[in-house]
């Protein structure tokens, strides 16, 4: 059972606690692996539709196995976390990752669409479900730090991104086959977070019934209440959650963010590829230009979001965000349109760390909020790829981009929704008077 520890003032410096540094630090690897294994993939979706054979649309249609996926699990996640904690749910994460990755490269080495498709729904399943806890770890170590430093995990994330994007991109000018880059992936990643989590989890840990037991007896006409006995969230936590107006306005932010990166993980390339008649290792290196844009604001992001607030940057995340897709989907040559890649990377960088630092606000309910908002960007990435691949298949992929500008605009609009909201510090508990 975690013990409350004092809060440093926001801004302020003072001792880190070696094990929440070492958390921080195993956190951060996490990310990164998170982000190596995801973009290792999507850079190879080209390779995937030649592969099989597949247009837009039926690509489209395949990609959104992983988004139901990740819907279907991430309504669970958060009750999963109070009830079971943050090891176990992660190790159930590892392990579906695992078998996700091994079936997303048998399915085009045996010309499979089915065994794809149960690999990229396990691969939305296993995201889904990791995602709470490392999110609720996350805010818990800037918490505990009494700074902003949630945007570096996603900086972290974003590196992760950037090699594995250079990855995907020499494995498809070296021609490795599907099979074995993915099966490398699902054991490195296995390895690297069976070392990890338990040294990462210190918030999300299952209640103590001893504890609990102890602080039920502990009530009555005169009550002592304890120092050091964390409430923990009630199983219908998850669902008062989600008749919160703040946290649902919340998750209509995070999904436009899911829609913004969404679509480029799985679609850029794509429109690259098409648009400019390049190679799928010119279009792998251009997702990787995008996800270098968003590392290089997400490693800025704690300065920036401590010095100008969550509401204004936001509000300019959305703005360069929408300019540099608009550059992108009308630019006449490639190098234009890498300005525009640049711009929405930037902008897009900074909203989900944003979004989850906001649902975060109050720990006690950290675990439900995040999963309610999680549910939004699960339900975004459902409706883009079939959507988006219809949209492709009429107009182009670098064109259809294009529809994606009204979530950006209506981040913009619900940007006050993030606003901080401090909680009470926990009084000093001692015994009722007579």
């Amino acid at each position: 059972m975690s013990i409350p520890r004092p809060r440093t003032p926001r801004g302020e410096r003072g001792p880190v606690d070696p094990v929440v540094a070492r958390a921080r630090w195993l956190l951060l690897g996490l990310f990164m692996l998170t982000g190596l294994m995801f973009s290792s993939w999507l850079a190879r979706i080209p390779a995937v539709r030649t592969a099989l054979g597949m247009s837009e649309a039926e690509l489209g249609g395949i990609l959104i196995a992983g988004s139901i996926g990740s819907l279907a699990t991430v309504s669970l996640a958060g009750w999963m976390v109070t009830r079971f904690g943050g090891r176990v749910v992660l190790y159930l994460s590892t392990a579906a990752f695992s078998l996700a990755y091994v079936l997303i490269g048998l399915g085009p080495t045996f010309h499979s669409v089915p065994v794809l498709a149960v690999g990229i729904f396990l691969s939305g399943a296993a995201f889904a479900l990791g995602n709470v806890p490392l999110n609720v770890e996350t805010a818990a170590v800037e918490r505990r730090l009494g700074r902003t430093v949630l945007p570096q995990f996603h900086a972290a994330f974003s590196i992760g991104s950037v090699v594995g994007s250079g990855i995907g991109a020499l494995a498809a000018h070296a021609q490795v086959p599907l099979l074995v880059q993915f099966t490398v992936t699902a054991v490195v990643g296995a390895v690297w977070r069976l070392a990890s989590v338990p040294g990462a989890v210190l918030d999300s840990l299952p209640p103590d019934p001893a504890r609990r037991a102890e602080a039920r007896a502990a009530r009555g006409p005169r009550t002592l209440r304890l120092r050091g006995v964390r409430r923990t969230a009630r199983p219908g936590s998850a669902l008062h959650a989600w008749r919160e107006p703040r946290t649902l306005l919340i998750g209509v932010v995070i999904m436009s963010a899911a829609l913004s990166e969404g679509s480029a993980n799985d679609w850029l390339a794509l429109a690259v590829v098409d648009g400019f008649e390049q190679t799928e290792a010119i279009g792998a290196a251009m997702f990787g230009v995008f996800v270098g844009a968003m590392t290089a604001v997400r490693l800025l992001g704690t300065t920036l979001i401590d010095r100008y607030g969550r509401v204004t940057v936001l509000r300019t995340s959305g703005v360069v965000s929408l300019l540099g897709l608009v550059l992108f989907g009308f630019a006449p040559s490639l190098p234009l349109a890498a300005v525009g890649i640049v711009l929405w990377g930037f902008g897009a960088a900074l909203t989900v760390p944003i979004g989850i630092a906001a649902a975060s606000d109050d720990p006690l309910q950290a675990a439900a909020r995040v999963s309610v908002v999680s549910s939004f960007s699960s339900t975004a990435s459902l409706a883009a790829p079939p959507l988006l691949g219809l949209a492709a298949e009429a107009m182009g992929a670098r064109h259809a981009l294009l529809l994606i500008t009204v979530s950006m605009v209506t981040s913009v609009l619900l940007a006050r929704v993030v606003a901080r909201q401090e909680q009470p510090a926990p009084a000093t508990l001692e015994p009722a008077t007579p």
